[in-house]
């Protein structure tokens, strides 16, 4: 036993008389060296202090990836637009169907299904919504068109063309954040960039906008 660590994480060695080479492995809060009996540690200390950068770059990817989402299951209750719906799977219904605050989903393939029917639930009110900003910020002539999107990397964008994207998993943040994402948008309509101007655009609607990107940016990834 050793008390090293990388990245305030334990540093295990793990010996064997069959191996011939030592081996760092890393995985999610752990890190491991697999070496041969004869390797003095003051060896070994010196192969894990040359890729210690290596080691700490790993933790921190393992640690900033998304927790992984179960799969839907009947009594889940789910964000949606600022309200909690109920989910309920049905092994013979064979597509999506809200009524009230429960949605009922189709037992197989729920989680694809959950994720189409919200994807189509929100279009209108992100039209809705953008279009009020929009229209609050004297831009409505130059909004052409709101769509949902699905990418890996951005909430929202807005095109020199006035078409503006929204992710459709912002329907499971807080609504004061999706009304953030969407002013944010909609201000590029007057300035595509990140001036003084723009931000007085933002802040003259919404204040507090700071607070709502700060909270998407430290809890986004969980949404």
């Amino acid at each position: 036993m050793t008390d090293w660590e990388v990245a305030g994480v334990p540093v295990q060695i793990r010996r064997s008389a069959r191996r011939r080479t030592v081996a760092v492995q890393v995985t999610p809060g752990a890190v491991t060296l697999f070496a041969p009996t004869r390797v003095p540690l003051s060896q070994l200390r010196d192969i894990l202090d040359a890729r210690r950068d290596w080691v700490a770059g790993h933790l921190a990817g393992y640690a900033a990836r998304p927790p992984q989402r179960p799969d839907a299951q009947t009594g889940q209750r789910v964000p949606f637009l600022g309200q909690d719906l109920t989910l309920h799977l049905d092994p013979a219904r064979t597509r999506p169907d809200r009524d009230g605050t429960t949605l009922h989903l189709p037992a197989q393939n729920a989680e694809a299904a959950l994720t189409a029917w919200t994807r189509r639930a929100c279009a209108a009110p992100y039209r809705a919504l953008v279009g009020d900003y929009a229209a609050r910020l004297g831009a409505a002539d130059r909004l052409s068109a709101v769509y949902v999107s699905d990418t890996r990397t951005r909430w929202g964008s807005c095109s020199a063309a006035g078409s503006i994207r929204l992710h459709w998993k912002l329907t499971r943040a807080p609504s004061e954040v999706l009304h953030y994402v969407a002013l944010h948008e909609a201000a590029h309509l007057l300035e595509l960039n990140h001036s003084a101007r723009y931000w007085a655009h933002v802040t003259r609607l919404m204040p507090d906008w700071q607070t709502h990107r700060a909270w998407l940016k430290e809890y986004g990834h969980t949404l």
